[in-house]
């Protein structure tokens, strides 16, 4: 096939960006397939219509404008104008959400891919997205969907009760919104939240943690886990590679853990970027200071992606180091991220130095904790564990 019948659709020349979204569209109609069997005729609806929820969040500004305040980014759209995240829209003076129900790719995920290493270890998680993501991170392991709009992916329709209904199907216990970032479906997060638990299942989100604090609080209240991807400790970072703010995303660190809800933090660990020894020692200690000791660390290894294919993958002994240094600083839980196999993917006792459950990549192998404690020396692990 040469470039030509790749690069084209109905008899039509397209970009490549047109046609890595086409394609996208295709993979995510196979994991919806995967999940709704029988269902390949029915995964796309044309009628964006369907999909429209007036936001929350927001407040008219006159002459028909508004400004959203669902996150920092604190967009003012004029009619018809969408938000830097894609999915929020001014239709005739208010803001509406694209995207309410509106579902791109499903998956049943061992938890641990998320990750969350004290949550539930071994369950599965019913992993869901859509389009959208209020950050522009240069190394988006996802930018087919985080950076895309609705109209540009398959789509299938999904219930707050439809998706409780799924993961009951699925002996899921867990409904994890991930992929793109849950932020920007707001509203529907929401909803199917409270009616996850009102059947007894636990909804997370997989985080940027770029929402402002009201719309924090809300998201809080309503989730069981919540894992959050601090990408540096610096401001220059932030602004330069996700165009974002650090201030905002410590400032909703710490209304989480006010909350009571879970939380693990991840810190995707790029080589020049953001892993010298002084920034990480500064963000362990404030992670300590501010968060507690308890809270788990994930330092991850990154692999060239997007737009970032220049640099080389994390080597292993950085890694290694960022853990040391958090160690040191106080924080209980450190894991090496990304490499399997290695001895720091495994859960040890912060009391007596026991592995209490052993993973391999993103699979629980063993979990030797009894009623959330250790079994050889009965200190209490911090998690959720029932």
């Amino acid at each position: 096939m040469n470039s030509l019948e790749i690069f084209t659709h109905e008899g039509r020349q397209i970009s490549r960006r047109s046609f890595l979204l086409r394609s996208t569209g295709a993979f995510c109609a196979l994991a919806l397939e995967s999940v709704f069997p029988g269902c390949g005729e029915c995964l796309f609806s044309s009628e964006g219509d369907v999909y429209r929820r007036e936001a929350r969040h927001w407040r008219a500004l006159g002459d028909r404008q508004v400004q959203c305040g669902l996150c920092p980014n604190e967009c003012v759209l004029g009619p018809g104008d969408r938000g830097m995240c894609r999915v929020r829209e001014n239709i005739d003076g208010k803001l509406y959400t694209l995207v309410y129900s509106r579902l791109a790719s499903i998956h049943l995920d061992p938890i641990e891919k998320k990750p969350f290493n004290h949550f539930l270890p071994g369950s599965l998680a019913l992993s869901v997205a859509t389009a959208g993501c209020n950050l522009r991170c240069r190394f988006c392991q996802n930018w087919q969907l985080s950076q895309s709009g609705p109209e540009d992916i398959t789509a299938r329709q999904v219930s707050p009760e439809g998706l409780s209904i799924l993961a009951k199907r699925h002996r899921s216990p867990v409904i994890a919104f991930t992929y793109n970032e849950p932020t920007v479906q707001f509203e529907y997060v929401v909803d199917a939240a409270r009616e996850a638990r009102r059947r007894s299942l636990k909804p997370v989100i997989v985080s940027s943690g770029y929402i402002r604090p009201p719309a924090g609080r809300e998201f809080a209240k309503v989730l069981d886990g919540i894992k959050i991807d601090l990408k540096s400790f610096t401001e220059r970072f932030y602004s330069e590679v996700c165009g974002a703010h650090l201030r905002d995303v410590l400032r909703n660190l710490e209304v989480v853990k006010s909350s009571g809800t879970w939380l693990e933090i991840v810190v995707l660990i790029i080589p020049t970027l953001n892993d010298s020894p002084a920034e990480i020692r500064n963000m362990t200690r404030w992670v300590t200071r501010n968060l507690g000791r308890d809270v788990p660390m994930h330092f991850t290894r990154f692999h060239p992606m997007y737009l970032m294919r220049n640099i080389q993958p994390t080597p292993v002994q950085t890694l290694e180091r960022c853990r040391t240094i958090a160690v040191a600083e106080g924080v209980r839980y450190a894991y090496v991220g990304n490499v399997t196999g290695h001895r720091w993917e495994h859960t040890y006792c912060h009391r007596c130095g026991r592995v209490v459950i052993r993973r391999s990549g993103i699979f629980a192998t063993q979990n030797l904790l009894q009623n959330g404690r250790c079994p050889h020396c009965n200190t209490a692990i911090p998690g959720v564990w029932i």
